[in-house]
């Protein structure tokens, strides 16, 4: 018997609303409606801007504890509902099992860690008196918050890219309006739910739903909007600046990451790191490995293994425990990513495995013969395809995984210490990664891009002084 189809709700100044429109969100892997979701209007999203402007005087002046226990509770009630959450994230945004439970571990952690930064947002002393005109004045700055948030974010984590712009937004005593991907957007909504329950005023946190350009751009032209942090594609980050107008970003934008394996790696670690690497949630992930450049020396045991590799990986249903890869998050995505390997075939390249899709189920690709300006090489994929790229010396290897437009994180293997600071100092990336690969993260460390890649830093420490202005203060005894 189907389960009944859910139909949600928007969460707006503490209440749950209905808009006149509605759209469906979709089981990636059946392509069944298992819930509808209203679609804001002008008025709908007018309205939540209203309310968390007008809830930020009293939140920004809440105690820090206050604002430490709300977001501990939000750790808490996430924990007590892993599984339901998981099972949402399978379902709408295709998502393997392990990789919807380690998203929704990552932002439990993510919560706890946004709940200990709201007792450590700090200032300093100025020694005024380091200048002559300083004399008999006592001088300190402080961390405040800026007003209004809007969140901006994509379908690939619908969970922890939100934790990343949500908690630390709320630590630091700002208000939020979050505007979730419209193919993912249940997993914002049980967030609310959590919140909500967690203890968060009316008006601190809100969700609507719609188009990137409807609702994001309300959301981005808004005058009381002080800060917009948003996660996708380049040309929309680029859109979103350009409509801003004096208004802090934080952009999060991509990358074709790259990662080298030299003669002294390790394979029995480096083999099959680097193919969940490619991966998990189907490539469709910011720093997912996409160009792996291999020594001569090594190519050859090195791609043996990696196919032998691939070739164990479980491609279905998401919500099947073992299952490695799901569906892509629309069939349109699938569609291009095998008319890119199709093109990098009839250029020269050569598939060793995969290179076909099923619906939105694209299998995982590993092609060779490939050549820098092939799109698989030069442009962001994301989806289930990487391409092995043998080279002859490390300082070519470094050359090339610079040679690209973005620059969000990049990986090395070695034990030469020289050369992996080479490496730190010739890649233009936000993160440089020995010895692992372009995917590493941990939600405390910083973590953004440069070049292409964006603007700003997560982490939770480093949205928490991205989310606050400085003021100066001096006094004249």
């Amino acid at each position: 018997m189907k389960a009944p189809v859910r139909n949600a709700k928007l969460y707006i100044d503490g209440k749950w609303v209905s808009d006149k429109e509605s759209m469906p969100v979709i089981d990636k892997f059946t392509g069944e409606t298992f819930a509808n979701v209203p679609v804001a209007s002008r008025e709908t999203t007018e309205r939540a801007i209203r309310a968390a402007h007008e809830a930020f005087p009293a939140w920004s002046r809440t105690p820090a504890h206050k604002r430490y226990k709300i977001l501990s509770n939000v750790s808490r009630l996430l924990e007590e509902r892993q599984e339901e959450i998981a099972t949402i994230i399978c379902r709408e945004a295709g998502k393997a099992w392990k990789y919807s439970m380690g998203e929704v571990s990552r932002s439990i952690e993510t919560y706890r860690f946004s709940a200990e930064e709201a007792k450590r947002i700090h200032g300093e002393t100025v020694p005024m008196d380091a200048s002559a005109a300083g004399e008999g004045r006592v001088g300190y700055w402080l961390r405040v918050p800026l007003g209004v948030v809007s969140a901006i974010t994509p379908f690939n984590f619908p969970l922890n890219l939100v934790a990343h712009k949500v908690g630390p937004a709320l630590a630091v005593g700002n208000t939020i309006v979050l505007k979730p991907a419209s193919t993912t957007p249940l997993t914002a909504i049980t967030l609310a739910e959590i919140l909500e329950k967690a203890g968060a005023p009316a008006g601190v946190f809100n969700v609507v739903v719609g188009s990137g350009g409807t609702v994001g751009e309300w959301l981005t032209i808004d005058p009381r909007i002080s800060k917009i942090s948003f996660t996708g594609s380049p040309p929309v980050g680029e859109q979103i600046i350009r409509k801003a107008g004096l208004k802090k970003v934080t952009m999060e934008l991509g990358n074709n990451s790259g990662t080298i394996i030299e003669p002294d790696a390790d394979l029995s670690a480096a083999v099959p790191r680097c193919v969940m690497s490619s991966f998990a949630n189907s490539g469709q992930v910011c720093i997912s490995l996409q160009r792996l450049y291999v020594h001569k020396a090594i190519a050859k045991e090195f791609t043996k293994r990696f196919v032998e590799e691939t070739k164990k990986l479980k491609v279905g249903n998401p919500l099947e425990k073992d299952c490695d890869v799901g569906p892509m998050i629309e069939e349109k995505d699938a569609i291009r990513a095998e008319a890119w390997v199709k093109e990098a075939v009839r250029e020269g390249a050569k598939v060793l495995i995969g290179g076909k899709r099923e619906g939105r189920v694209m299998q995982p690709t590993v092609l060779v013969n490939v050549r820098p300006e092939m799109k698989v090489m030069c442009q962001e994929a994301f989806a289930p395809l990487v391409s092995i790229y043998e080279y002859g010396t490390f300082e070519d290897a470094v050359r090339m995984v610079e040679d690209s437009p973005y620059g969000l994180q990049a990986g090395i293997y070695t034990n030469d210490l020289k050369k992996a600071m080479y490496a730190v100092d010739r890649i233009n990336v936000g993160g440089v990664m020995i010895n692992d690969t372009s995917i590493f993260r941990v939600d405390h460390m910083p973590y953004g891009g440069n070049k292409m890649s964006g603007l700003g830093r997560e982490g939770v420490r480093f949205a928490c002084e991205e989310m606050t202005s400085i003021k100066m203060v001096m006094i004249k005894p």
